[in-house]
């Protein structure tokens, strides 16, 4: 049961850092991989030592910092770079539209070059909105939604949306410590 939690756990690090894929990637060309200790129950005898050699003497094993999800990394710049989380959490209420379209219009800035920034997002279909493109026989259901009238592709449709795709991954490395791992944004004194 342990083997497949760090699988799991090595799948989604290896997706979402690209620091993680480039070793993992490394580690598993061949002539790289690492010598691996046999485990309790894995059906491996260990050898009798050679007489006069030392045993091998086990590793220490590194401290390691405290993991952190991509998706408070993400959260955390959004907040830092562009204040996301302050203006969603803000009652707008009490403001008119004016101030509002105001706030968005820094917003939507400062969010979008942190997303451009992080994964260079581009249209997935470059022709414009409203053109016909094709919808090939055993399409990918990630890369087209169909709407409308049901059918089997291949299809031919009127582009209502391009979609997106991310040309890159690039979250932001965690440096911090256990403490503050699910801080998104410290609070912010002033001192006089």
């Amino acid at each position: 049961m342990r083997r497949l939690l760090i699988a799991v756990r090595a799948f989604f690090l290896v997706l979402f850092n690209g620091a993680v894929a480039a070793r993992v990637d490394l580690a598993l060309r061949p002539g790289n991989e690492p010598a691996l200790a046999p485990s309790v129950g894995d059906g491996r005898a260990k050898g009798p030592a050679k007489a006069g050699e030392p045993a091998p003497a086990a590793a220490a094993p590194k401290p390691s910092r405290p993991g952190r999800s991509d998706a408070l990394s993400l959260l955390a710049a959004l907040q830092r770079e562009g204040r996301l989380i302050d203006f969603l959490k803000e009652p707008l209420g009490d403001y008119d539209d004016a101030q509002i379209g105001a706030v968005a219009r820094d917003l939507h800035r400062d969010c979008g070059r942190v997303i451009e920034r992080l994964f260079a997002v581009q249209p997935l279909v470059s022709a414009p909105e409203g053109s016909a493109i094709d919808v090939p026989a055993g399409y990918d259901a990630a890369r087209y939604r169909l709407v409308g009238r049901t059918c089997v592709p291949p299809a031919r449709g009127a582009l209502v949306h391009a979609g997106w795709i991310a040309t890159k991954c690039e979250t932001p490395v965690w440096t911090g410590g256990e403490a503050s791992l699910w801080v998104i944004s410290p609070a912010e004194v002033e001192v006089s």
